[in-house]
């Protein structure tokens, strides 16, 4: 509602922003029963065909997208685990201030927090990350990947998302 002197009040708080965190323990308990199962009925690099355009391939990588720093010598797994640690505090401090308005970002966050929170397990645990979603066409294979990062992905997409029609919903609202 407008103040006599025509702007827009601030908008509330969103109530309970925290409780979307389920969606982080559906990511994690999700991407680590998938992996458990990966590790231990695929054999290791060893593709099974299940669409023509789709294997499970289990894959171990110590780097980042895209084996991004995969071939150093070791440091990379501590870097991305504190990354992992520092992005999912936070996203979740974020998380915590949201406004009411903002139930796409309640959603992104909370799947990135549960996908770095997978993948900071494996780094943890195994010093690398399993992976073995694997997409291909026409002798061309995009990078093999897991539901962490899927997890990652749709929340990076919803916060895109937001940036880009978060004012215009606003600008409604004034209206």
């Amino acid at each position: 509602m407008p103040d006599q002197a025509g702007s827009q009040a601030p908008l509330a708080p969103m109530h309970r922003p925290l409780r979307w965190l389920w969606l982080t323990l559906a990511v994690v308990v999700l991407d680590l029963a998938t992996k458990y199962a990966a590790s231990h009925w695929l054999n290791y690099a060893q593709p099974v065909e299940v669409l023509p355009f789709f294997n499970l391939t289990l894959l171990h990588n110590t780097g980042a997208a895209f084996s991004f720093l995969a071939g150093h010598p070791g440091w990379q797994r501590w870097f991305f685990a504190a990354v992992a640690i520092g992005a999912s505090i936070a996203l979740t401090i974020w998380l915590s201030r949201l406004k009411a308005d903002e139930k796409v970002l309640a959603i992104a966050l909370p799947l990135i927090i549960g996908g770095a929170l997978g993948n900071l397990y494996d780094r943890l645990v195994h010093g690398y990350v399993v992976d073995f979603l694997s997409f291909h066409v026409a002798g061309w294979y995009y990078p093999a990947f897991n539901i962490a990062d899927i997890g990652i992905t749709l929340g990076a997409a919803g916060m895109i998302w937001e940036s880009l029609f978060a004012d215009r919903r606003r600008n409604q609202r004034k209206a």
